[in-house]
């Protein structure tokens, strides 16, 4: 029922910024968890940023603290990824996906049950 949808991914330069977008429709839940993930090829699936829907508590990833910010809208029905100085270490295929909530919005893509297609991203040195 949970439709997600990913889209804003692109090639840049080391340096460059990006912002993806995800669109979120289906949830019934007032509260529930919904971030980014990224997995890059022979890697595993890690998280990026989590924020938990109808607070905005957020959860950075320390790998891109400072770099990449999620907000939304305030409908929450979508998510932003702004993401700055691109590292090429952050080329990967970006997630957004969703949980219910049962207590903090972790990292853990194990965690989440609800996810769209994926965005590329690609960052070139």
């Amino acid at each position: 029922q949970v439709q997600l949808q990913e889209s804003g991914g692109g090639s840049v330069q080391a340096g460059g910024s990006l912002r993806l977008t995800c669109t979120v429709s289906g949830y019934t839940a007032s509260r529930y968890c919904i971030g980014w993930f990224r997995q890059a090829p022979g890697k595993e699936r890690e998280g990026v940023a989590t924020i938990t829907v109808g607070l905005g508590t957020s959860l950075v990833a320390d790998s891109v603290k400072g770099r990449f910010a999620i907000s939304r809208d305030i409908a929450w029905k979508t998510l932003y990824l702004g993401m700055n100085s691109l590292l090429p270490e952050d080329t990967a295929m970006y997630y957004c996906a969703t949980r219910g909530m049962t207590g903090g919005c972790g990292l853990s893509p194990q965690q989440y049950n609800s996810w769209g297609q994926g965005t590329q991203v690609t960052v070139s040195s």
